[in-house]
């Protein structure tokens, strides 16, 4: 069954209901801080634990609650991301600044990653510091700010399903070091390098790395084999990346999660699916 929104977006009012209710299924308030579930009501939709005495309302340390937007404009914006609107559409059917509905947009995806198999541990580490992962927080880098350490994903390949992996014990160096003395084709799609089959990953792929340019991971007859596949995760993601214009470094860890999140939802409802992302807790990564 489809989600529709519809109804739940005439007003402001009606989408906060809905949207309290994907945070409290159980219709009573729970706290965020000590998981507690008795509270009293305070003025303007706040409440206050009884046990720790912890003040908050339905969104607070949810990923919802990092982005500033009203409810009504969570659920315009989810409706907008699950048909893979741009942030600048985004903006313009909701009538954001860009930087805002990017924003949310990012936010959108932390959601994505914390709900993968390897997100906690991502966000964990320094690689999710660099994403705008904090304890509880969002604090994400400018968009076009590149990263320290480029990071290195392995694609995992298993029936109809796929499996991104990040891969901190490998760099773009270690790439580079594979296709020259050990013969790994490597191939470049604008600032993304990728490879052909490295151990049990069907290929390694990474974004942004001065160090592999294209005269030195291109050699004429060495194509990985991933390239004339005309079914599957890569060529599904290869045209989505295409389609994004020139995915920097800082973005990429972000989108590729994202593309194994569609591809492995690719005959679901995704749009329900990023509602409860969104609505849950954000993991405590002290």
């Amino acid at each position: 069954m489809v989600l529709d929104l519809t109804r739940h977006v005439r007003t402001e009012e009606r989408a906060r209901k809905f949207l309290e209710r994907q945070c409290w299924p159980s219709g009573q308030p729970v706290c965020p801080r000590c998981g507690g579930g008795r509270a009293y009501a305070l003025a303007e939709g706040r409440v206050r634990c009884a046990g720790c005495r912890y003040t908050f309302h339905a969104l607070s340390g949810r990923f919802a609650g990092l982005a500033g937007l009203t409810p009504r404009q969570w659920l315009r914006l989810l409706a907008l991301f699950a048909v893979d609107a741009t942030a600048h559409a985004m903006a313009a059917a909701l009538g954001l600044a860009y930087n805002t509905a990017y924003k949310a947009a990012t936010v959108v995806r932390l959601s994505i990653l914390a709900a993968s198999l390897d997100g906690v541990a991502i966000l964990k580490s320094p690689l999710g510091a660099q994403l705008g992962s904090a304890a509880r927080a969002l604090r994400p880098n400018a968009p076009d700010e590149p990263l320290a350490t480029v990071p290195v994903f392995g694609i995992l390949e298993r029936g109809d399903l796929v499996f991104v992996d990040y891969l901190p014990s490998l760099t773009p160096q270690d790439l580079l070091h594979f296709n020259r003395n050990f013969s790994l084709p490597l191939s470049r799609l604008g600032a993304i390098v990728y490879s052909d089959r490295y151990l049990r990953y069907d290929a390694l792929v990474a974004c942004g790395s001065d160090l592999l340019t294209r005269h030195l991971v291109e050699i004429s007859g060495r194509a990985p084999a991933v390239d004339p596949r005309q079914t599957g995760f890569w060529p599904y993601a290869r045209e989505r990346l295409v389609r994004f214009h020139g995915v920097t470094a800082h973005k990429f860890p972000l989108y590729l999660k994202e593309l194994e999140f569609r591809y492995n939802h690719r005959d679901d409802d995704i749009l329900a699916i990023l509602l409860a992302n969104i609505s849950s807790l954000v993991p405590d990564l002290n």
